[in-house]
C-alpha cells in the first residue's frame, strides 16, 4: 500500500486530537440550543464565553469589538463586502473598492457580483515579489472608495502583505479597512490592535478547528448591514443557532495555534525550506516569493515544461496530497493568476503546484516527498513535448 503524505494543509487541515476531543461533549451530551432558557441551554454559556474570550485573545481584540461566529470565511467576507455595499455605497454614496488580482475566490467573486451592481473595483497587481506594494494601494484610493480589502496572507504562494501599513494609509484616508487572514492565522503573529484592521475574516479548519466555522471581526463602533437575518444571535448581527462544538472548537485551536507560532517559525519552516531546497535541485524550476515574505509552510513552484494538473495526478499517484491553488478553483483550468502576476511568462502559467505543511508534518515525509516530486517530474519531463 503506498504511504499517504498530506501537503495540502492551505486547503483544510486535519482536526488537533485535543480539539476533537474539547468538541465531543456538544453533540450528544451538552447538546442544548444555547438560546433556550432551559438547564440544557443555559449549561453551555460558561463554555461558549471560554471559547469567545480564546478567540479575543487570540487575535488581541479588544472587549468591545465585535467577533461574530461565522459558518465560514467566505460568509464572513461576503458579509463585509455586501454590508459596506449597503452600508457606505448603495445607502452612503460612495461607489469604489480597492482589492487585488489574487484575492481569494470568495472575494475576488463578490467584488465582482458587486461590479455588476454598479460598483466599481480596482483590482491592485502583485509585484515581482508577488506581493502587494501598499503604495499601489494609496495611490488607488480615491474620495469614493468605501472599502480596501487586501488578503493577510496569500493561500497559494504563501506570501504576507504589508498589513499594517495598508491598515494605516487607510485609516489616514478615512477609509474602512479589511482584510482576509485565513492563511495567516496560525502561522504568523495576528494583532488587529496593532495592525489597526477593521474587519478581519478567519476559517476554523485552517488551523487545525473543525470545519464549517469561521469568524469576522469587527472593531468597535463599526456597524455593518448582515448577511444573515432572522433571529437575535450575535446581538442581531449574525442570525441562526449557534454551531456550540464548532465555536468550542475554534476557540481551543486557535489557542493551540497561537501556544504553537514558535514551532511553526522553527520546526515548520525548517522542514519546508529543506523541501524547497530538494524541489530546487531540479533544473527549470520557479518558486514564487522570497522565503523571507512568505508565511512558514508554503511552497509554490513552477516547473517548467510540466502541466500543474499532470504533475498532481502523478504525485497523488505515489500518494503525496498537493494542489494547483486555491481547493476552491481547483475545477478551473485558466491559466494562474499568481504565475501571471509576476510576470513569468504564458509558457510557465498552467504549470504551478502548491505544497503546504502543518506542525504535524514529519521529516521522513518530506524525505519521502521530494523522492517522489523528483521522480515524477524526470518521468513527466520524459514524455513532455514542451521540454
Amino acid at each position: 500500500m503506498v504511504e499517504r503524505i498530506y501537503l495540502d494543509n492551505n486547503a483544510t487541515t486535519i482536526v488537533d486530537p485535543m480539539v476533537k476531543q474539547a468538541m465531543e461533549p456538544y453533540w450528544c451530551e451538552r447538546y442544548g440550543n444555547p438560546n433556550s432558557l432551559h438547564s440544557f441551554g443555559t449549561e453551555v454559556h460558561p463554555d461558549l464565553r471560554v471559547a469567545m474570550n480564546r478567540l479575543y485573545k487570540g487575535l488581541n481584540a479588544a472587549e468591545d469589538d465585535d467577533l461574530l461566529v461565522t459558518s465560514c470565511a467566505t460568509e464572513s467576507n461576503n458579509t463585509v463586502l455586501k454590508g459596506v455595499y449597503f452600508d457606505l455605497i448603495k445607502n452612503g454614496g460612495k461607489n469604489h473598492i480597492v482589492t487585488t488580482t489574487v484575492e481569494h475566490p470568495c472575494v475576488a467573486n463578490t467584488c465582482r457580483f458587486l461590479e455588476t451592481q454598479g460598483v466599481k473595483v480596482t483590482y491592485l497587481p502583485v509585484n515581482q515579489d508577488a506581493r502587494v506594494e501598499a503604495e499601489a494601494v494609496r495611490r488607488a484610493i480615491t474620495d469614493q472608495t468605501a472599502l480596501v480589502s487586501v488578503m493577510w496572507a496569500n493561500n497559494e504562494t504563501g506570501v504576507v502583505f504589508p498589513i499594517p501599513e495598508i491598515a494605516r494609509i487607510c485609516r489616514e484616508r478615512g477609509v474602512l479597512f479589511h482584510t482576509d487572514a485565513v492563511q495567516a492565522i496560525g502561522k504568523v503573529r495576528v494583532d488587529v490592535r496593532e495592525a489597526s484592521v477593521d474587519f478581519l475574516s478567519l476559517s476554523a479548519h485552517k488551523f487545525h478547528g473543525p470545519k464549517g466555522v469561521g469568524a469576522l471581526y469587527a472593531r468597535r463602533g463599526l456597524k455593518l448591514a448582515p448577511l444573515l437575518h432572522g433571529g437575535e444571535q450575535m446581538a442581531g448581527k449574525r442570525a441562526g443557532t449557534l454551531n456550540v462544538a464548532g465555536i468550542v472548537g475554534m476557540g481551543l485551536a486557535m489557542e493551540l495555534a497561537n501556544d504553537q507560532l514558535r514551532f511553526e517559525d522553527t520546526e515548520v519552516r525548517r522542514l519546508r525550506d529543506k523541501l524547497e531546497d530538494g524541489i530546487l535541485r531540479l533544473k527549470d524550476v520557479l518558486v514564487v516569493g522570497r522565503r523571507e515574505l512568505r508565511v512558514p509552510n508554503t511552497v509554490f513552484v513552477s516547473v517548467r515544461g510540466v502541466e500543474g494538473e499532470s504533475l498532481l495526478w502523478d504525485l497523488n499517484k505515489n500518494g503525496i496530497a498537493a494542489s494547483t491553488g486555491s481547493a476552491c478553483a481547483s475545477e478551473s483550468l485558466e491559466a494562474n493568476p499568481i504565475i501571471k502576476a509576476i510576470g513569468a511568462g504564458e509558457e510557465l502559467s498552467h504549470t504551478g503546484i502548491r505544497l503546504s505543511l502543518s506542525r504535524f508534518t514529519t521529516e521522513p515525509e518530506i524525505d519521502r516527498a521530494i523522492q517522489v516530486f523528483t521522480q515524477a517530474v524526470d518521468r513527466l519531463r520524459a514524455i513532455s513535448a514542451s521540454y
